[in-house]
């Protein structure tokens, strides 16, 4: 029995310094999202001389508008990631085509705190994906069926005619969707 009670206390004791040891970080692209673990020697190596084209289709939302948007935090999650596997910032290029219940995650702090009664908690994040050169195109048609005007949006917030032409569009120019 204290044979158990020692294992016990002792795995209780080690697991959380292995985990200690495996931090989680930030940058070095966005540095305040898009936390990711180092992975050493992985078996399947990045190709850090080719240029990753990533389109993301961002449709869903957190039920609570307060939290951020896990889907939108992906590409920030995929920028950190490549770069600190060695691929460099210029080639690795981000698209985020946002539409349907995801609507309301790229208008204005002033806007979403008069509909929800606190700051937009996605803005700083879809500020720091455009710093990043991430492209942010909303779908024209959630526009006008959600109720969100042009006038709404985050600064640099691009309207298309609908996420399904940026899809395509996009994926023409070779980037690759990814969508969860």
């Amino acid at each position: 029995m204290k044979t158990k009670y020692l294992s016990l206390l002792l795995f209780a004791f080690v697991l959380p310094i292995v985990l200690a040891a495996q931090d989680k970080s930030t940058g070095p692209i966005v540095k305040n999202f898009g936390a990711v673990w180092a992975i050493e020697n992985p078996d399947f190596k990045v190709d850090t001389t080719k240029t990753y084209k990533a389109v993301f289709d961002i449709m869903n939302s957190p039920e609570s508008h307060e939290a951020v948007n896990a889907s939108i935090e992906t590409a920030a999650r995929f920028l950190n990631m490549h770069a600190q596997s060695g691929v460099p910032p210029e080639n690795l290029k981000v698209a985020l085509v946002v539409h349907n219940k995801a609507s309301k995650d790229v208008i204005t702090d002033a806007v979403y705190q008069k509909r929800f009664g606190t700051k937009n908690p996605n803005s700083d994040l879809i500020k720091a994906l455009q710093d990043a050169g991430g492209e942010i195109i909303f779908c024209g048609q959630s526009s006008v069926s959600r109720g969100y005007p042009r006038e709404e949006l985050i600064d640099g917030v691009q309207l298309s005619l609908s996420a399904m032409t940026a899809l395509i569009q996009l994926q023409n120019e070779n980037y690759r969707l990814i969508k969860f």
